[in-house]
């Protein structure tokens, strides 16, 4: 619903609703043809489902007019017999199937609804696969080994501090603007080779040598470890059931374009 057309329209629904001799089954009744109130219904749930939250009760009386001028100018538009053209066919085609289609994908999720122990199982394998311990690291990124080693020689000798070289240096401009700080992460966040040298330094170590990865020269820095913080069940559950949805989803479609004999 356009908010402009509503606009225009409230004075026009003032004016009309007493003359609109709608019955209790009615949203209205347009030049002797009754609009049901079943589409006025519909309208609404679509509006309240896009927007995701409920209609003002403010907005009745627009929503109300908004369905009698659909209804006027689909009736003007029958008058006129466009409904014979053969744009207008093709369209309600495509229209129906996309509609057909919808109702199907609502009709298996509604039949394949994803359970608790399913839910249980995803929050278990996500959090075998992220227990253990998260490494907080800093790196400067360079080009060459050449400008690595010499830049690391003098943060060793306490001649550059890491962070500003790492603001000044760094190819990564992210952790760069930050002073080389990544946050803090699973060690599989990283490339194999940034974290084969990570998880062998100590708490506030710097790496002897330069790491060399897909992305550059690393010089690397371990500020911390923790044991790794999981979320409690319920906090991600509702992300865990779109997830699942999504998968069902897509393996029924697959599964049907699979079936199906395309010649």
């Amino acid at each position: 619903m356009q908010k402009k057309l509503l606009a225009q329209i409230v004075a026009a629904t003032i004016l009309g609703t007493a003359a609109l001799g709608a019955s209790a089954q009615n949203a209205a009744v347009v030049n002797g043809k009754p609009v049901p109130m079943e589409r006025l219904n519909l309208l609404k749930q679509q509006i309240e489902e896009r927007s995701g939250q409920a209609l003002p009760a403010e907005m009745e009386s627009q929503l109300r007019e908004e369905v009698v001028m659909r209804e006027v100018f689909a009736q003007e538009a029958q008058r006129r017999g466009l409904e014979r053209t053969a744009g207008f066919k093709n369209n309600m085609d495509i229209a129906r199937q996309t509609i057909l289609i919808r109702e199907l994908f609502l009709d298996f999720e509604k039949s394949n609804p994803v359970s608790d122990a399913e839910v249980q199982a995803e929050y278990d394998k996500f959090s075998a696969a992220n227990s253990g311990k998260e490494y907080r690291t800093s790196h400067i990124l360079v080009e060459d080994e050449a400008t690595a080693k010499a830049l690391l020689a003098d943060i060793k000798a306490g001649k550059k501090k890491f962070a500003d070289v790492a603001k000044k240096e760094s190819k990564d401009p992210g952790s760069g603007a930050q002073g080389g700080d990544l946050g803090w992460a699973n060690p599989s966040s990283f490339v194999p080779e940034f974290t084969e040298t990570m998880i062998k330094l100590d708490k506030g170590q710097l790496a002897d040598a330069p790491v060399k990865s897909q992305f550059g020269w690393h010089i690397i820095r371990t500020d911390d470890i923790r044991t790794a913080e999981l979320p409690k069940l319920e906090d991600v559950k509702p992300q865990i059931v779109q997830e699942l949805q999504q998968k069902k989803m897509q393996q029924f479609q697959e599964e049907l374009r699979a079936k199906a004999k395309v010649e």
